[in-house]
């Protein structure tokens, strides 16, 4: 990810004329300029500032799966550490290729001003795949505890897991904003806009399928599964802005 930023920063100019833009907002942007191939792409949520993302621009057929989705958070192997304090999850982490986490400041960036949906795509390790969709997702400033709103839920099998965290702040173990007289975070092994405290764990331990060794730390979607032992082989978290 340094490095990535290092680039980006180096070739500025190369990077804002991507597909003949002038500096993409999102993959929403770069897909209407005509790239339809998903993968690694500058954006700039912020203005002048560049943010390396993982744009999905495929299409499986249906109207909201056209591409340009940009991954806010995406889980699949268990190479980064998700553990970590309010600062990585203000400023992003990870490598952009595999598992990272886009930045908190960057979605509120991304979502104050444009109207987004988001997709939650999850799959076992039995190979089962199932998806959420939500047609409103926006997350506010840090003087609010970046907090989140999501709405509009439509199934596509892995059940609504998020309805207990809308409206919450976000919770890391060294900044504590959950209702719950506990920290979420530190107990969950994780951080999220914790409730009190979860129904989505997507940030927690990454854990071999399901183990109940130590309850609900892994990278738990519980209406899928109905089952806050069961840890994902993969989620991912992704936005498209609604025209």
């Amino acid at each position: 990810m340094a490095m990535l930023l290092l680039l980006a920063a180096l070739f500025p100019v190369l990077l804002g004329c991507e597909c003949g833009l002038d500096k993409p907002v999102d993959c929403s942007d770069l897909y209407k300029a005509g790239e339809k191939l998903s993968g690694i792409h500058a954006i700039y949520p912020a203005g002048d500032v560049p943010f390396w993302v993982y744009c999905h621009m495929i299409s499986d057929g249906k109207d909201e799966d056209n591409g340009g989705w940009t991954v806010i958070q995406r889980r699949m192997d268990g190479s980064v550490n998700f553990y970590r304090p309010w600062k990585e999850y203000k400023r992003g982490f990870g490598n952009v290729e595999g598992e990272y986490w886009l930045g908190l400041e960057n979605m509120y960036q991304l979502t104050r001003n444009r109207k987004y949906m988001l997709r939650v795509d999850l799959e076992d390790f039995e190979g089962r795949k199932g998806f959420a969709l939500y047609s409103s997702f926006s997350v506010d400033c840090e003087c609010v505890g970046y907090q989140l709103h999501v709405s509009g839920f439509k199934d596509g099998g892995a059940g609504d897991s998020l309805f207990v965290h809308n409206d919450m702040k976000f919770t890391t173990f060294d900044k504590d904003q959950d209702p719950w007289d506990k920290n979420c975070a530190k107990q969950y092994l994780g951080a999220f806009w914790y409730s009190a405290c979860h129904y989505a764990n997507p940030n927690g331990v990454y854990l071999w399928g399901e183990d109940d060794t130590h309850y609900a730390i892994g990278v738990v979607w519980y209406t899928w599964k109905n089952n806050h032992t069961v840890s994902m082989k993969s989620i991912s978290m992704k936005i498209k802005r609604v025209s």
